[in-house]
């Protein structure tokens, strides 16, 4: 049996996902007629507290919407330095919209009203790019899965109204932060323009992001969207796997949090490995290896044992969700300290 950490990315559809998405009705999305679509996104417009959404194929598709919608190109975005938007999108910012990015390094993925000030370019100064955007990820990946603090982001959102900057939230994991908080959707949307959220990860649903804003922005979002290849056709389809996915998954997020901390428990009883946050605040977990010399030598005996996840430098990150039982975790957690008594 395999044992999957690699991500929440990996989930497949269960067999009552499966047979809604069967029983969805559809049309042409392009021509804004699959009903199902329609539904969905009114549902998360209602959900995030603002007047219009619409339908994207993946979280990077969404945040480069949003981007494109918010900043003038030859502008700059801000974003902390280890972002998804900087590490996973393939320089689309740059390639796509001629957006130059200004990064905050943080310890925690998390960072202040004042960052964003010291960050900040003065747009009369002819040599610098003029800051357009603030992006805030939450939670954030390679931080661990960490939750931003609701009065954090007020913080930030207020500097950057006073600096005439716009703000987008990249909330591929936002779920993960209303579970862990108990903060709904619309409070932590409305400090933002825009905002994106991810069916595909620990929702379970195979294909399908979100964004949301104001009526002319989504309107703009349209054409973008369609000049990127995403304008899609009967894809009610997976709009039904993500509404199935807001209606029976949400709740099992805290499980996955439950999972994410009893292995780290278990990893940190090996002397060969430092679970880096602890406890992990979500469903995200690293964990250094104290031999780099190691790492690679134990990733592949967890291999050999059917255990999967990422290697990352001298370190692992393993993500749980709602594929991988309590029982699975335990029993990976063993083979893994059992791996590492072999180096």
């Amino acid at each position: 049996m395999i044992i999957d950490f690699r991500s929440d990315t990996v989930t497949a559809p269960g067999p009552a996902m499966r047979e809604m998405m069967s029983l969805a009705t559809v049309g042409d999305d392009v021509f804004q007629d699959d009903p199902t679509v329609l539904a969905l996104e009114k549902r998360f417009a209602e959900m995030a507290g603002k007047p219009a959404a619409m339908f994207v194929t993946s979280g990077t598709m969404g945040n480069q919407v949003c981007l494109a919608c918010l900043a003038p190109r030859a502008t700059e975005i801000i974003c902390e330095g280890d972002s998804h938007i900087i590490n996973s999108e393939a320089g689309a910012a740059a390639a796509l919209w001629g957006l130059s990015i200004k990064s905050i390094t943080t310890e925690n993925g998390i960072f202040s009203g004042a960052d964003v000030k010291a960050a900040w370019r003065d747009p009369s100064n002819v040599h610098n790019p003029p800051s357009s955007v603030v992006v805030v990820e939450n939670t954030h990946n390679y931080a661990g899965g960490t939750v931003w603090p609701l009065d954090r982001v007020i913080e930030v959102a207020e500097m950057a109204r006073s600096l005439n900057l716009s703000m987008h939230l990249d909330g591929a994991r936002i779920w993960n932060a209303i579970a862990a908080t108990g903060v709904p959707l619309h409070e932590w949307a409305m400090h933002f323009d825009t905002l994106t959220a991810c069916f595909s990860k620990g929702l379970g649903a195979p294909i399908g992001s979100m964004i949301a804003g104001s009526e002319e922005l989504i309107e703009k979002a349209r054409r973008v969207r369609k000049m990127l290849g995403g304008g899609m056709r009967q894809v009610g389809i997976l709009a039904a796997a993500a509404d199935f996915a807001l209606s029976h998954n949400l709740e099992l997020l805290v499980d996955d949090h439950a999972k994410c901390r009893t292995l780290a428990q278990i990893l940190a009883k090996s002397p060969v490995l430092r679970v880096r946050n602890d406890p992990p605040e979500t469903n995200i977990l690293f964990v250094d290896v104290n031999l780099p010399h190691a790492t690679t030598a134990i990733q592949h005996e967890c291999r050999e044992r059917g255990i999967l996840f990422h290697q990352m430098r001298n370190a692992f990150r393993f993500v749980t969700h709602l594929d991988v039982s309590m029982e699975q975790v335990e029993q990976a957690g063993r083979e893994i300290l059992a791996a590492c008594e072999t180096i």
